[in-house]
Order: structure tokens, then sequence, then C-alpha cells
């Protein structure tokens, strides 16, 4: 085997890579599509699979524009996604995230509404670290009176 053979054998090698590219990214496209229906999808997936170049050229001509447009919807919905988790996941209940909260018991100490002791004692409680959580034990309605809690 010469070094032509082999720069060919590459080449081809790299023409099926990117063929099995494409039929990836257009199945993706394809069964992605909420518009298209279950027929036309079946239809394409047999023209791509039975004449893969022609089959992968017709697509990429009739579909190609609306695919990079419903990439870039997918990828536009899964940021709303993503930053709707993050969102819900900062905030602790209606009143905002803890830095709000801390915020809001600086302005309240600095207003003179609230002593220095009281804006600790309340810090530690936003943070978790404080004594809030031994001063009031769980109640539990199925436990006797008298009998210890497990916290």
């Amino acid at each position: 085997m010469n070094l032509w053979d082999v720069i060919v054998s590459i080449f081809w090698f790299m023409i099926l890579v990117a063929w099995f590219w494409l039929l990836i990214i257009i199945m993706n496209d394809l069964f992605r599509d909420r518009d298209t229906s279950g027929f036309a999808k079946a239809v394409w997936c047999l023209f791509v699979i039975i004449l893969p170049w022609i089959g992968t050229l017709t697509y990429l001509l009739v579909r190609g524009r609306g695919m990079g447009e419903r990439a870039n919807a997918e990828a536009d919905r899964n940021d709303k996604l993503f930053r709707n988790y993050v969102q819900s996941v900062a905030s602790t209940g209606s009143g905002g995230g803890v830095a709000d909260e801390l915020t809001r018991l600086a302005d309240l100490r600095d207003q003179g509404r609230i002593s220095a002791q009281d804006y600790e004692l309340a810090k530690q409680q936003v943070l978790g670290t404080g004594p809030s959580a031994v001063s009031t034990p769980p109640t539990h309605a199925a436990t006797p009176p008298g009998t210890p809690h497990a916290v």
C-alpha cells in the first residue's frame, strides 16, 4: 500500500465521519421539531437512510435555515429553564434569598429599629447557625408528652 492509497482511504473515512455526523444532527433536528408530523418524520428518515447523500443534502437544502432557528429556540428555552431553576433555588420563601434578608436586617440595625444584639441573633437565625433550632423543639402529634424528641 503506497502513500496515495493511505491518503485516499483517510479521505473516504473522513467523508464517512462527516456523513455520520450530519445524520445525527439531522435526526436530532427532525425529532425535536414539534411542527413536523409523524408521517413526514418517517418519510425524511427513510429518505436520509435509503439515499444517504442525496437525502442528507436535500434535507439541508429544504430545512437547513430552520435547523439553526430551532437550535437557537431550544438553547433559549434551556437557558430560560436554567435561569428559573437558579432563581427558585437561590430564593428562600417569598421574601427573597439569604443575602436579601441579611441586607434587610442590616438596614433595620442602621435605622436603629433593632439593636446590635438583636441583629446578630437574627443573622445567626438566617444563616442557620443560631439558637433558634434549639429553642423551639419540633411538635409531634403522635408522641406522648414527656417523651424526648429526636432532632
